[in-house]
């Protein structure tokens, strides 16, 4: 049993949620502030007092007084629940299960304390509702994905019990979970925040920041295998610019680099005065990519903590008041989401530029397409094609999505911020740019061995033997597809840090420590 205190979850807790099913509880002091929040709203609504979502109706029907109370709620989770597109996936769905019950849990919804337990036991039991990922514009909140999420709690819906899809009451019967009967406010509540948005673009920067770590990596492994200059990485240049990404990835360049022989060997037999951008100016990219990603870290770890629905409650000495805002507008999120698509653009397109030229001899040195026999053999050319392909696909879709917005609700609802979206996509690149490295992994490990018998650094070195465990050298044309898919996989897994923590030295783990965009003070 783990107890969160809502209003501080940590990017750990946030981790183990997203990676399997965890029993957590509030604090003590939680649940009595959730039980004050609840007898708040049935003060308020005993007075007779009008307020928006308890006795009346929802959007541009708020000024329908509204005497059901209980069917009210229940209605507005079924008539909600119009999400379409492919199902969220599972790690998805539990941040969503998370972030909603730590939401309500800081008492400021009105909900009574068995809304929270449920949604806890869903956690505990891995009951995962099944929430298509379209259908949401990001305010008042996300609508339609969590009436999906919610919609189980009382019994309706489908939902996942370990991997099987089943209607929620089975499920419930199965778990020993009694079906909720909501209360005033409570349907409101569960639906009205950004739980979805906020959901997926942390399990996308939880991705990018791996992704991020794994470029640095593997951007320092291409440049041994194309001989380039360290002189680029030499820190007083970084710091008489001051941008602390830059500064950080720099350092880890060195750190990585650092007793290079293949390196020393060309200090005096090199020609080239300056390496190509994509070798010389990797601190810079990937730099000012790092500060995007600890940007939108620190957005998203505010807005996982945050209370997002509408009206609050708010109960202190005076009577309880309910006042009606826009927390639900996720524009934080969205902005946040649009970052980290440059972001993950921008770490795609310089991988693809390195690869780019690895395979141009004219540029690298190395063998054309890097195959001993080139012509009779395409080696890496069209591993080449497919980069270019993701790298493209990826410009595309890193297109904005919170500068559009479409009115809702007869003009009510009259400016969103798309963040379900924004978020959404950034799954779809994130697959493109592991991809997009894993192609250049095998590329430069291919680069590195035309060096031999000089070798990289010892980081470097367990680098490419891990590539080697898992694709043999391209001696000869074959399918590179199913190496391609065995390193993307090894990649996604932190495959390339743990090879390189594997033989670290204090000073290059402090370095790649530095790299991460969640732990930084910069991220807080």
């Amino acid at each position: 049993m783990v107890l969160i205190i809502p209003g501080q979850l940590d990017w750990n807790l946030l981790r183990d949620a997203r990676q399997g099913p965890q029993r957590l509880d509030l604090i003590p002091e939680a649940w009595a502030q959730v039980t004050v929040s609840a007898q708040a709203v049935a003060t308020v609504l005993s007075s007779g007092e009008v307020v928006y979502g308890l006795n009346t109706g929802f959007g541009k029907l708020a000024s329908t007084r509204i005497h059901e109370h209980a069917q009210l709620q229940i209605n507005l989770l079924r008539s909600h629940a119009v999400g379409v597109g492919q199902s969220m996936s599972a790690p998805v769905v539990r941040l969503m299960l998370l972030l909603k019950a730590a939401s309500l849990g800081r008492g400021a919804s009105g909900v009574s304390p068995r809304i929270i337990e449920t949604l806890l036991e869903f956690l505990a039991q891995d009951l995962l509702p099944e929430v298509p990922c379209k259908g949401s514009v990001g305010a008042s909140g996300d609508l339609a994905p969590l009436a999906h999420l919610c919609l189980p709690l009382i019994g309706e819906g489908l939902v996942r019990l370990r991997g099987q899809l089943m209607p929620a009451a089975t499920a419930l019967q199965v778990c020993g979970i009694e079906a909720l009967k909501l209360g005033p406010k409570e349907g409101l509540a569960l639906i009205n925040g950004t739980q979805a948005s906020t959901a997926l673009a942390l399990d996308a920067l939880l991705t990018a920041d791996q992704l991020l770590t794994t470029g640095v990596l593997v951007g320092a492994l291409t440049l041994d295998a194309a001989r380039g200059s360290d002189a680029p990485f030499d820190p007083r240049i970084h710091q008489l610019r001051g941008q602390p990404g830059q500064i950080d990835t720099a350092a880890a360049y060195r750190a990585l680099l650092e007793g290079s022989a293949i390196r020393r060997s060309h200090l005096t037999q090199d020609e080239r005065v300056q390496d190509p951008y994509c070798l010389r100016c990797q601190p810079q990219v990937m730099g000012a990519c790092l500060d995007q990603l600890r940007h939108a870290a620190s957005v998203l770890l505010r807005e996982a903590n945050a209370v997002t629905d509408n009206p609050l409650v708010f109960h202190g000495e005076g009577p309880p008041e309910l006042l009606s805002g826009g927390n639900f507008h996720a524009e934080p999120v969205a902005l946040a989401a649009d970052g980290m698509a440059l972001a993950l653009a921008e770490i795609g397109s310089i991988a693809e530029r390195r690869v780019a030229m690895l395979v141009d001899s004219a540029i690298s040195g190395l063998p054309a397409f890097l195959t001993p026999e080139p012509g009779l053999n395409s080696g890496f050319m069209i591993a080449h094609v497919t980069a270019a392909a993701l790298a493209s696909e990826n410009k595309s879709l890193a297109h904005p999505a919170s500068v559009d917005s479409l009115p809702t609700s007869a003009n009510q609802e009259d400016h969103v911020s798309m963040a379900t979206f924004a978020a959404r996509r950034l799954a779809d690149m994130a697959e493109n740019t592991g991809t997009i490295l894993a192609i250049e992994l095998l590329a430069a490990a291919q680069g590195l061995e035309h060096h031999r018998p000089l070798q990289s650094t010892a980081a470097v070195e367990a680098l490419h033997q891990s590539v080697r465990d898992l694709s043999p050298a391209l001696t000869v044309d074959r399918s590179l597809a199913p190496d391609m898919a065995a390193v993307h996989q090894w990649l996604l897994g932190g495959g390339p840090q743990r090879a390189v923590q594997s033989v670290a030295s204090g000073p290059l783990v402090q370095a790649l420590g530095r790299l991460s965009s969640l732990h930084s003070p910069a991220a807080y």
